[in-house]
């Protein structure tokens, strides 16, 4: 091998860097704007299939895949990682992404995945020999409930509000965060007074019998929608198409699972479970009925997040006067309903 000269190495080292610079900004080119990304990090719910998931299955996010990096129990942790690129999506209570967006969280809500109906809803449960059977009942009482500041505080809050319990008096009420999977037995062991239950967990505690409801969050609001999947501006600019894949398969389950049998969705949520190969239970799923979205395709409104806006600013969470309702949704990549979109 020749030996270079200082002015010939100046030169190869020269032309070394104008190469690497070439061929880095060959992949930023390749890798740029023009390419987005099609797989989707986030987190699931033990022995759950949530509707990305139902989606993915159903092969209605295309070419779009899902890649799960762990589990969640907590809706307002499930977008904070959403917030930081954790994941790409997460999902919880509109309050939460209220709050979460009131903190200058450059996230926006993309489509409805939950809510309340006749069959998806939040009870308030106690032990049938519990002399708790009112509002006032609660006072110096544990409630349990998967996580704080969320659907089940919130709806907590209305209940008491509404039975004319004031503000002072509510914070008598003990709140626990526990895991939705151990809140059924904490009840019957009489660890707290009140459990919050939904879902196949509720069913599923209701079939064992020995407990009752104190209220539901569909009595005190009828259907509605309750939380959303949230990206961050930034994931949504740089990654429409994928965005639209996502959001529009997501609606597409959404419509699906309501106008499939519930025997037919039971089967194929137990079948995705036994697939993934978790090691979790399929038994809770023959309990499942809705998702409980209110709207079609999940498209979401103004009036899923104001009441959360009033009810946080009420609280002194965050200054209501500066968070506009309509800033924190975007129905843009929601497709659902148009032309070659359902």
């Amino acid at each position: 091998m020749p030996t270079l000269t200082p002015t010939s190495r100046r030169q190869f080292l020269t032309l070394l860097g104008i190469s690497a610079a070439a061929v880095s900004c060959g992949r930023a080119t390749a890798g740029g704007a023009s390419a987005q990304t099609k797989t989707l990090k986030y987190q699931g719910w033990a022995g759950q299939v949530t509707l990305p998931e139902l989606a993915e299955d159903l092969g209605f996010l295309g070419d779009v895949r899902l890649e799960w990096i762990g589990n969640t129990i907590s809706g307002p942790q499930d977008i904070q990682s959403a917030a930081t690129g954790q994941t790409d999506f997460g999902g919880a209570f509109n309050g939460a992404v209220v709050k979460l967006a009131a903190n200058k969280a450059p996230i926006k809500s993309v489509i409805s995945y939950y809510g309340s109906d006749e069959h998806a809803y939040s009870g308030y449960y106690v032990l049938e020999d519990s002399p708790i059977r009112s509002a006032r009942d609660l006072l110096g009482r544990k409630v349990g409930m998967n996580t704080l500041g969320a659907h089940a505080e919130a709806m907590l809050d209305l209940y008491l509000q509404r039975h004319g319990i004031s503000h002072g008096d509510s914070g008598k009420v003990e709140r626990l965060a526990l895991p939705p999977v151990n809140t059924e037995q904490s009840l019957r062991q009489r660890q707290i007074e009140v459990a919050v239950l939904s879902g196949i967990l509720r069913d599923k505690a209701l079939a064992a019998g020995g407990i009752r409801p104190l209220f539901t969050d569909h009595q005190l609001l009828g259907a509605f929608s309750a939380g959303t999947y949230v990206m961050t501006d930034r994931f949504l600019k740089r990654n429409p198409d994928t965005a639209r894949a996502f959001v529009t398969g997501v609606a597409k389950a959404i419509e699906w699972s309501r106008t499939t049998p519930r025997e037919q969705v039971v089967a194929r949520m137990t079948t995705i479970v036994k697939k993934r190969g978790r090691n979790e239970d399929t038994v809770t799923l023959k309990y499942w009925k809705s998702f409980g979205v209110a709207e079609t395709g999940g498209r979401i409104t103004d009036r899923q997040f104001q009441p959360w806006i009033d009810w946080l600013g009420e609280r002194g969470d965050i200054d209501k006067d500066r968070v506009d309702a309509t800033g924190l949704y975007t129905n843009d990549f929601n497709a659902y309903g148009e032309k070659g979109g359902s």
